[in-house]
Order: C-alpha cells, then sequence, then structure tokens
C-alpha cells in the first residue's frame, strides 16, 4: 500500500481578484484532464463569501506533484498581489472520504 500525502490549504482573496483566481484554479483542473495522472485527487471550492477558497489533495507517493503542472505555477505566480493576506495550509490525515480517495 502507498503512502499518501494529504494537504488542505485555505485563503482569502481580494473581492476584485477573486474571479481572476477562479480562473487560473480552472486552469490547472483543464491541465489535469488533459494530463490525467495516476495516484492525483484534487478539488478546489469556492466559499459562499465569494473570496475564501479551499483546496484539497490527495497525492499517492510518487505520484506527479500538482507543481509540476504549468497551469500550477501560473497560478502561484502572482498570487501574493491577488491575496487578502497569508494562505492557512498545513498537511491533513484522512479520516474517512467518499468518492475522493480510495
Amino acid at each position: 500500500m502507498s503512502k499518501d500525502t494529504a494537504f488542505v490549504v485555505r485563503y482569502t482573496m481580494r473581492p476584485e481578484t477573486a474571479d481572476a483566481n477562479q480562473e487560473l484554479v480552472e486552469n490547472v483542473f483543464a491541465e489535469l484532464s488533459r494530463k490525467r495522472p495516476e495516484g492525483v485527487r484534487y478539488a478546489s471550492l469556492r466559499l459562499a463569501d465569494g473570496v475564501t477558497f479551499v483546496h484539497v489533495a490527495i497525492i499517492e507517493e510518487g505520484a506527479m506533484q500538482l507543481t509540476d503542472l504549468a497551469a500550477f505555477q501560473e497560478f502561484q505566480k502572482g498570487f501574493a498581489e491577488r491575496a487578502d493576506g497569508t494562505p492557512q495550509a498545513g498537511p491533513a490525515t484522512v479520516v474517512g472520504s467518499w468518492g475522493f480517495a480510495p
């Protein structure tokens, strides 16, 4: 059985940059859809306030890293200028899931 790495990132965008941030995130999912990497599970949510985003990823040992994607690298460019504060990020432990992780 492989060892998975799970992490959660939560951050807030400035209101005038939230839509552009969503577009950059959507580009990451478009690249994931094209490349279809094995062992990568990734979800992004935009909360009801319209400016808070939450990303959840589970990456199997040996799988491609999100940071390897050109679209993810583009997402990271200028992040500090788009964001309203510092992201809260950290590892997580999968306690249970339905349809997200094996």
